[in-house]
């Protein structure tokens, strides 16, 4: 890979990446490789993306991420779009599902690595919504066919999930979900989440939903604590297309969210359209022989025992 300019993007909270990417900036730019450090956002309305990307002459040929999941996956937002490869670190983060070790940036060879292709890229599929308001005007042209207004798109790595908001009175909320143009089901509940397959094992496998390899594209759809025992989770393929609108009470508002990040509320007349993004988001892989299963064992801690009983027999 030619590396001329590195972003690094450090957990905003965390002393440990910030120290790191002082260390990486050291060796890079002892090897004449441009280094610029960014710190990610701790809210929503602050990320440092938006500017930084329309004001930016040069786009990075390799993003550094430092810190967890959460990082990785505000970075992957963002960057995805303009195929900007993600190369990830869990430093000071905690589950670390996208995440390399942070022992890893201690290897001496570790940059000649990067530079000599010693390493893999994993496309990971993304989700986009577009919040859309569906009216119609009677009194325009005598016409009562529906309008429908874009109002807003945002993407997401792991999922995106549509809950009651505000909360204070009652959680609870009625969506009817629409897919490829067929009516499903209404769903009273907390919410809904519609996960990816790197998503599955977050907020998706929490409420119940499969986990599914990234290999497969698909998406999970998994109700929030449903009030009907009949309401489960589903496996649609990925080239579907899902739209999920508020029923019910007209003065009660649900809000989408973004990979856990706050995204938009939705008002009476509105209705989210979720479906497989465009772009994907492009991982790095150092493992030379990478394991799925060897991650969620050691991350869900699976197989507990067989792996004492492996050790005992040594």
């Amino acid at each position: 890979m030619f590396l001329d300019l590195i972003w690094i993007i450090c957990r905003s909270d965390s002393k440990a990446a910030k120290d790191e990417a002082l260390k990486i900036v050291a060796k890079l730019e002892h090897k004449d490789i441009k280094v610029k450090v960014f710190t990610s956002a701790n809210s929503i309305t602050n990320s440092p993306f938006p500017s930084l990307l329309s004001s930016t002459k040069k786009l990075p040929d390799l993003a550094v991420v430092l810190g967890g999941d959460g990082t990785v996956l505000e970075a992957s937002r963002h960057l995805a779009k303009h195929n900007i490869p993600i190369l990830s670190f869990n430093v000071g983060g905690h589950l670390g599902f996208l995440t390399h070790d942070r022992r890893l940036l201690n290897n001496p060879t570790l940059w000649q690595r990067i530079v000599e292709d010693h390493f893999a890229i994993e496309q990971r599929m993304m989700l986009e919504a577009n919040v859309e308001e569906n009216s119609f005007s009677p009194e325009i042209n005598n016409s009562k066919e529906s309008h429908i207004a874009n109002k807003k798109t945002f993407w997401a790595l792991n999922d995106f999930y549509i809950r009651a908001y505000p909360d204070e009175v009652s959680p609870t909320c009625t969506l009817e979900l629409e897919i490829d143009g067929e009516a499903v089901d209404q769903y009273r509940g907390d919410g809904l989440i519609l996960s990816t397959p790197t998503g599955s094992t977050a907020y998706s496998m929490a409420s119940g939903g499969a986990i599914l390899h990234p290999g497969i594209e698909a998406i999970i759809v998994s109700p929030i604590c449903p009030m009907s025992l009949s309401s489960r989770s589903v496996v649609v393929p990925a080239a579907s297309r899902l739209v999920i609108k508020p029923v019910g009470d007209k003065t009660r508002r649900v809000k989408l969210w973004q990979d856990g990040a706050g995204g938009a509320l939705l008002e009476p007349k509105d209705r989210c359209v979720i479906q497989r993004a465009r772009h994907k988001a492009r991982m790095v892989i150092l493992h030379q022989n990478p394991s799925y299963y060897r991650t969620l064992t050691q991350k869900l801690h699976w197989a507990g025992s067989l792996n004492d009983n492996r050790h005992s027999q040594h």
